[in-house]
């Protein structure tokens, strides 16, 4: 009876609804995992069921085999794990999210195909699997920077000029896991199932979906990734539109120095075209700064006034180097004035 009586206690403990555990044929007829629950509660319910059941009778649900590596004992050592971390949240996991949270945290020491198989077999979102790492002693970002990212390597492709370039974020990085959109999630996991069933049309389908969202499916060596997707403004400067005198030298200077690099971009807001300003560094270089020092870029007094870019600035200018060059180069701001345009 004591076994018994802490199953009913768990089962309360769950936050289920009768409305979430209602029997099959109430359920929606569109479902994501074997236990046929619905889009809307997805493997909340089914999942916390077969942690009673195991608490119960100490087994995991037969048809888990077909979705990871693991035999039974390790099977059942994650659901040990599953059930003790479910018991000590607080509260319990009430959303897929939350779930899917609480599985990959628990089981991150386990085989990473076990815990995407067992997200898989209960319909939950694909969250990334966290990666351990020392802990790092947190570091004040300058004032009025809103936050910090750390981009994929850049493709030339994503460099639009002299000073705007796209970076994708892995969603993985903790800021980014906290926001990614369930059906983000869920396009990018049957994505990757079409893609192993060899349904190409359903695959580009879906990563078109990805991609209208903010977002895009990226292989990084050799493994595909997750990524969102920011346009940055380099504040501070501004370089020749391409149109312009030097301003395809401008966008391949800049293409040179991001190329292939991890970026880290210090954010400090939007610009009037939803694009983030930001100070980019690569491998520890001010990209501003290179950018000023070659003279393939004006100093945007109007919009910042640090002292440092002004100086590089007049450093260049004084040796002739880049579009410096020309005795009195047109001000870019001044030639969007007379062609004007509906966005960058």
């Amino acid at each position: 009876m004591n076994i018994l009586n802490k199953a009913i206690r768990l089962v309360y403990g769950l936050c289920w609804q009768p409305s979430v555990l209602g029997d099959a044929d109430s359920r929606d007829s569109g479902t994501l995992g074997p236990h046929g629950v619905s889009a809307k509660t997805v493997g909340v319910s089914a999942l916390a069921q077969d942690l009673l059941n195991f608490e119960i009778t100490s087994k995991v649900p037969e048809e888990l085999s077909n979705h990871v590596v693991s035999k039974s004992k390790a099977q059942a050592r994650c659901y040990e794990k599953l059930l003790v971390a479910w018991r000590e949240s607080n509260p319990p996991p009430k959303t897929p999210e939350e779930a899917s949270g609480l599985v990959v945290q628990t089981l991150k020491k386990h085989l990473k195909a076990d815990v995407e198989g067992l997200l898989k077999f209960y319909g939950l979102p694909l969250a990334p699997i966290p990666v351990e790492a020392a802990p790092e002693v947190p570091v004040a970002l300058p004032p009025g920077v809103e936050f910090e990212l750390h981009s994929l390597p850049v493709d030339a492709r994503c460099v639009t000029d002299g000073d705007g370039i796209t970076v994708f974020i892995n969603t993985s990085d903790p800021r980014e896991s906290r926001s990614v959109p369930q059906e983000v999630q869920v396009a990018a996991l049957e994505r990757s199932e079409a893609r192993a069933r060899g349904n190409k049309t359903r695959a580009r389908e879906l990563h078109k979906s990805i991609i209208d969202s903010g977002y895009q499916v990226i292989n990084v060596q050799n493994e595909e990734v997750l990524a969102r997707k920011y346009r940055i403004r380099l504040k501070g400067i501004d370089a020749p539109e391409g149109d312009m005198p030097y301003g395809k030298e401008a966008k391949e200077e800049l293409t040179k120095i991001v190329q292939g690099k991890s970026l880290r971009v210090l954010v400090y807001g939007e610009d009037q075209y939803s694009r983030k300003l930001g100070d980019i560094y690569c491998n520890g270089n001010f990209v501003q700064e290179l950018m000023l020092k070659k003279g393939m870029a004006w100093h945007y007094k109007a919009y910042d006034q640090r002292a440092e870019f002004a100086k590089w600035e007049k450093n260049a200018q004084a040796k002739r180097i880049g579009l410096w060059a020309s005795p009195n180069p047109e001000k870019p701001w001044e030639w969007r004035k007379k062609n004007k345009r509906e966005g960058r």
